[in-house]
């Protein structure tokens, strides 16, 4: 089987720490990090449509650092007033970590999970009766898992669409010259066939993170070589590790 010599990593290029240039390295392999999709904020009159008042709520959810950047941004845009009582509520320490960025971080109001939405239910349960009335940023296109476990426990919350993903440009990307390319999103895959509808795999290797991405890939009639995550191996830096080792 011929080897792999150079990767298109459909994400934004990571720290220099990162477990890729290890793995890279370790085989011999050239990384091309591309991101397939792209994040803006809606526009102000989009936002207006909502008719949300952000000064009414006393509780803001975070799933992600996005959610936060254009929350942040949105409040500013409107010239709401940061509370200095607002409670928020992240996914991950990593997430409420990047508060810090927005606020002066106080343990007392900021409470984050370990990452996993069933621990994220918990912690929100735990403060439903005394958060008051939350906000949940959010992306056009989303699954509702947190909206519905929101109205089944019967709290006072809203959603509100603050931000949008679209399909990067990849018309400088010369998609032959690669022998694998990582997927991490169906946005991701979709993006690569707006961008290329008449591109053929070929003798690409195809790995997908996720079962949603998985899924996708199949669909749009690729072969899907790779599928992370493996018990044995998490993260896509660590799959990808043990396929290449396997080749």
């Amino acid at each position: 089987m011929k080897k792999i010599s150079k990767i298109l990593i459909s994400q934004p290029e990571p720290a220099s720490r990162s477990p890729y240039f290890a793995v890279a390295k370790k085989y011999g392999a050239k990384l091309v990090f591309n991101p397939f999709i792209e994040v803006e904020r809606v526009s102000n009159k989009e936002f207006r449509k909502q008719r949300v008042d952000l000064n009414n709520f006393s509780a803001v959810t975070f799933t992600s650092r996005n959610s936060m950047d254009f929350y942040f941004q949105m409040m500013e845009e409107m010239r709401a007033t940061v509370s200095q009582e607002t409670k928020y509520f992240c996914t991950s320490e990593a997430i409420a970590l990047y508060l810090q960025k927005y606020i002066q971080y106080r343990k007392r109001k900021v409470f984050f999970a370990n990452g996993t939405f069933e621990d994220f239910k918990t912690l929100l349960l735990k403060y439903k009766s005394n958060a008051g009335k939350f906000l949940v940023p959010c992306p056009d296109v989303r699954n509702n898992k947190l909206s519905k476990f929101l109205t089944e426990e019967q709290f006072d919350f809203k959603e509100c669409i603050m931000y949008r993903t679209v399909n990067a440009d990849l018309s400088e990307l010369d998609l032959a010259k690669f022998d694998m390319i990582l997927f991490f999103s169906p946005l991701g895959v979709q993006s690569l066939f707006q961008n290329s509808p008449e591109f053929k795999q070929g003798k690409i290797h195809i790995a997908g993170f996720g079962p949603n991405t998985c899924v996708k890939i199949e669909e749009m009639g690729l072969k899907l070589n790779l599928k992370a995550p493996m018990p044995k191996a998490r993260s896509m830096s660590a799959a990808l590790e043990s396929y290449l080792g396997g080749l």
